[in-house]
């Protein structure tokens, strides 16, 4: 039997799980695996420029196509503590990530070593899996396990810590005989998709609610077809969306309390049978119980059993992965419609694109400073149905699902249920890394780009390219629009008037000095007329210098953008409707009059 050091069997097993690329900054304690790396080869790595950062690359990484698993890589004590946001992003949102990092030795895990803390048990809380391997020869059974783990059931991260003195110590392993476990997921049963869909037959207004755990299950093309199958509408979820184009005729829109649209919402208000599939009833998409769940029955179709009945019960719930149930979903339509047992659905689904006709927003705007709808209206014109738009959290990213529009799976890669700041850049290095001929926009505010925005500089050092939108108002604008309850606006101001860049008056930091300063292209836009040919030249400068390109829009200082505190059915429209086809041009369907 070959013999080599276990951080050589770790790497070795990476690379037959079909690990490609990994994500981390090397250390003391880690660096017995790092030489492995090197000597083995076949494992691409980029060196971040914070260890957060690197998970939240592999959360990208793992996101942008079905199959992907990437990985993380730190040393010990505070790489793994600085992993830990990025394992809660990724377990929240069931995203498979692997996070090693290296360990004092362990003969003194218990004397307050350098560095040495106990990682695992802090990890527990957020991952499938974490574990300090404390012998050597357990190296290839614990990698072995985690990938399995990563992969069954309901997808999660796994963390690995390895002591120095595992790392280097040799055992007998021979790549050439090691196999994956083979991957369990639960699948419905013949006879409760059969009752599923007599009861979406039975009913009179039906929608399917999909949601991410479609796109992890690499499920989209069933949905649609089940749903074209049936003629039933579908609502994606803020997770969920892209699994069908924006422009499809069953696309109803979103629902939610913040990432909706006026006609989502009011579509799903006149339904009464909900079929969802792969996800999870986030409060953000029903909020109250009593408004979303009134008068309507509920199919739940979740990976996790566990989560069925967790945010209410449903009349009917079904354990199974996405793909598993839909296929059934999909065998049993065909034959009701051969049959012709299936109901017309025609006019309901009609009456859904109706709304979408006449239920909009404004977007044109010409104010100076820029209003943020104006913003999204020009990136719909600039940006195609190819492009991967990739964002976290705040007023920027609820308006852009407002009013961006997404046609494809893995085309909108959004942390959905942390939502930490900071994320978008690593996460869109991550996505870019996966595919690096494609078009990736990133959507951040200020202060979400600020968080990590020394990972820019990733980008220039390992040639990234991707173009990243910056809407700047100098405010922590959704904790601003919050506060407003508390009747305050407190500790959420970000203007200064900057001594280097006084042309910039209030707005701060000079982000396109910061920007270029890491290696990168900045453009700064301060006129509605500008942000077309800007993102145009960001276009060409990305694929020319193979870097990050930011084009930062100047807006005005407040803009309350449209949400609810309670319910989906009080929905606090802040600005001007669309009336008129010429309110919002880059619409899905022309505007229609009400």
């Amino acid at each position: 039997m070959p013999r080599m050091t276990a951080a050589r069997a770790a790497v070795e097993i990476l690379k037959r799980e079909g690990v490609s690329n990994a994500f981390g900054v090397p250390g003391a304690a880690i660096n017995p695996f790092y030489a492995a790396l090197k000597a083995s080869g076949g494992v691409n790595h980029t060196l971040a420029r914070h260890v957060e950062g690197a998970s939240h690359m592999a959360e990208g990484y793992t996101r942008a196509k079905a199959g992907n698993i990437g990985v993380c890589i730190g040393t010990s004590g505070p790489a793994g503590t600085d992993m830990i946001t990025g394992l809660y992003s990724a377990i929240a949102d069931s995203i498979p990530i692997l996070c090693i990092t290296g360990q004092a030795p362990t003969a003194v895990l218990h004397k307050e070593d350098f560095q040495a803390v106990d990682i695992s048990s802090i990890a527990k809380p957020v991952t499938k899996a974490a574990t300090t391997v404390l012998e050597a020869a357990q190296v290839p059974g614990v990698f072995q396990q985690a990938f399995h783990l990563m992969r069954t059931g309901r997808p999660g991260p796994v963390l690995i810590d390895l002591p120095i003195d595992v790392q280097l110590t040799e055992i007998e392993f021979d790549p050439e005989l090691y196999e994956p476990i083979p991957v369990h997921k639960p699948a419905a049963s013949r006879k409760q998709i059969e009752r599923a869909v007599q009861m979406l037959n039975a009913s009179e207004r039906p929608v399917l609610v999909a949601g991410g755990g479609i796109i992890n299950a690499d499920a989209s093309e069933l949905l649609v077809e089940f749903a074209e199958l049936t003629g039933v509408p579908v609502i994606p979820t803020l997770m969920g969306w892209g699994i069908l184009p924006d422009d499809h005729e069953l696309n109803a829109g979103m629902v939610g309390l913040q990432t909706s649209h006026r006609y989502g919402n009011a579509n799903f208000l006149e339904s009464d049978f909900v079929l969802g599939i792969g996800n999870r009833w986030a409060n953000r998409h029903t909020g109250k119980l009593d408004v979303y769940t009134q008068g309507r029955t509920f199919v739940h179709v979740d990976i996790e059993p566990t989560q069925i009945g967790k945010i209410f019960a449903p009349d009917l719930g079904i354990a199974s992965d996405a793909k598993a149930a839909l296929e059934l979903f999909v065998e049993v339509a065909r034959e009701l419609k051969a049959a012709g047992e299936l109901k017309d659905r025609s006019a309901w689904a009609a009456s859904t694109q109706e709304r979408k006709a006449t239920l909009q927003r404004k977007t044109h705007f010409d104010n100076v400073p820029l209003k943020p709808q104006r913003v999204y209206e020009e990136m719909n014109r600039a940006f195609g149905p190819e492009t991967r738009y990739v964002t976290t959290i705040g007023l920027s990213q609820i308006a852009g699902a407002q009013m961006l529009h997404v046609y494809k799976p893995r085309h909108w890669i959004n942390c959905g249920q942390a939502g930490p700041l900071g994320w978008t850049i690593p996460a869109a290095l991550g996505v870019a890394t996966a595919d690096p001929e494609g078009t990736v926009v990133a959507l951040s505010g200020d202060y979400d780009f600020q968080f990590m925005l020394e990972e820019l500089a990733v980008g220039a050092q390992h040639r990234i390219p991707y173009v990243h939108v910056l809407v700047n108002n100098s405010y922590l604008g959704l904790i601003r629009q919050a506060q407003r309850n508390f009747d305050i606006d407190f500790q959420v101001n970000l203007e200064f008037e900057n001594l280097n860049s006084p042309e910039l008056g209030v707005y701060g930091v000079d982000h396109v000095k910061v920007v270029e300063g890491l290696g990168c292209k900045a453009i700064r836009v301060t006129e509605p007329d500008q942000l077309l040919p800007a993102f145009e030249e960001a276009k060409k400068l990305a694929a020319e210098f193979r870097v990050p390109v930011v084009v930062e829009a100047i807006l005005e200082r407040v803009t309350n953008i449209a949400m609810s505190g309670t319910d989906i059915a009080s929905v606090n429209e802040f600005e001007d409707l669309a009336t008129d086809p010429s309110h919002a041009p880059t619409a899905i369907r022309p505007l229609t009059a009400s």
